[in-house]
């Protein structure tokens, strides 16, 4: 079986969970097959049975565009390049609507069989419109029209199936769900103390720890807004960086200044943070919280769960599907509005519901020392890579026609 993956992410250029999905899935799948990746950015290499080829299109050669239409109009170039490039492959497997567009190329060129992962869903993010302006039209007609066509849809979560069925006319039965996964032995609990102290953070006293980008998708202004009711003996650690644009990012920024001046204990760590150090950080926490409005499946609570920490999060998306509510953690009705952009109907009401599940975690070491075990004992039954990447070569196998003698 030889695989191509087309993303946009891939190791060292990592910023969101699908970058880290197509990490791991690639190094577990190549155990099984022949993998190609074929990323955004300028590398290449052949490693571990996967050979890597980038192709970096520079901003330089859209000169007189419009700002908001170069990121959009570079993944069509990318994926252009892509197919110039030649395939020779038994199936492409696309990653993120940045890449669709290379897999509906192949698929009419090539006669490949075309497989997605829908990480999320564009309809679902109608705020990305304030990033890319019209470009949003676009990465909506791409992401539309390659579902549509694929041979096989895989969704990260039962939720995120829904969506799909609800959204694009697609029969049910091309529509998989293959949970997402994470390395238990990467993400395991370390004693880091010496970690957190030069970011500020006291390792004597609990804290409540979000990682993630200032997005509106990722809800940092709704953790922002709980603080205030959160216990001023808990800690409240902000690992955030790239923000949907700069006035979402001077807000952000304002509210944690504002926080800070008025409350001991906010740290700040404006970037995002290396693996290992992210590892201690999850760790250390009395509880990680996951605020977003929309996750289709939410990589990031397997992270915490993994590390032995507690999750609170918004009941949205997929997370129900990895957070067991009182058992693994606490989860939160955001009560989102029924029309676009959904956002919490009643955000002071969700601000206080987050703040009083981290104060219950915070305050109790027992409870937290049971549900982080709890967590860990969930994610090593259920979300093991090995597992995902034998669904998912299954999946092209049912794709591929056998060889006839």
């Amino acid at each position: 079986m030889r695989v191509l993956l087309m993303t946009n992410e891939y190791p060292p250029h990592i910023y969101g969970g699908a970058g880290v999905h197509v990490e791991y899935l690639s190094r577990e799948l190549a155990k099984l097959a022949s993998v190609e990746v074929r990323s955004f950015h300028d590398q290449a290499s052949v490693e571990g049975g996967i050979t890597v080829r980038g192709t970096k299109i520079e901003a330089a050669q859209f000169a007189g565009c419009p700002v908001p239409f170069v990121s959009p109009l570079r993944a069509l170039a990318t994926c252009l390049a892509f197919n110039g490039q030649g395939i020779d492959a038994d199936v492409v497997h696309c990653h993120t609507w940045y890449a669709q567009f290379g897999g509906i190329l192949a698929k009419h060129l090539y006669g490949t069989p075309l497989v997605l992962t829908t990480h999320s869903l564009e309809p679902l993010r109608p705020w990305k419109r304030e990033q890319i302006g019209r470009g949003y039209d676009l990465s909506t007609w791409v992401e539309r029209t390659a579902i549509e066509m694929a041979d096989a849809v895989i969704a990260v979560s039962t939720s995120t199936r829904n969506d799909v069925l609800r959204l694009y006319q697609v029969p049910a039965d091309r529509v998989h769900v293959i949970l997402n996964g994470i390395d238990t032995e990467e993400y395991k609990p370390v004693n880091r103390p010496d970690v957190l102290r030069p970011l500020g953070i006291d390792p004597d006293a609990p804290y409540v720890l979000f990682v993630g980008r200032m997005t509106r998708q990722k809800g940092l202004y709704y953790l922002l807004r709980a603080v205030e009711f959160i216990d001023p003996a808990i800690q409240i650690v902000l690992c955030a960086g790239e923000s949907d644009t700069p006035s979402l990012q001077a807000e952000l920024e304002s509210m944690v200044d504002d926080l800070r001046a008025r409350r001991p204990g906010v740290v700040w760590i404006p970037e995002m943070v290396s693996r290992r150090t992210t590892v201690a950080l999850y760790s250390h926490a009395a509880v990680f919280c996951c605020p977003s409005i929309y996750e289709p499946f939410g990589i990031i609570n397997l992270e915490a769960m993994a590390c032995g920490t507690p999750v609170v999060a918004t009941a949205v998306g997929g997370i129900p599907e990895v957070v067991a509510d009182g058992e693994t953690g606490f989860l939160v009705e955001a009560g989102l509005s029924s029309s676009p952009p959904h956002d919490p109907a009643d955000p002071e009401g969700l601000a206080a519901g987050l703040a009083a599940a981290i104060n219950r975690l915070g305050r109790d070491t027992e409870l937290c020392h049971r549900m982080g075990e709890a967590g860990r004992r969930r994610v090593l039954a259920q979300f093991g890579w090995d597992k995902i990447a034998q669904q998912t070569l299954d999946l092209y196998r049912s794709l591929v026609p056998r060889p006839t003698n």
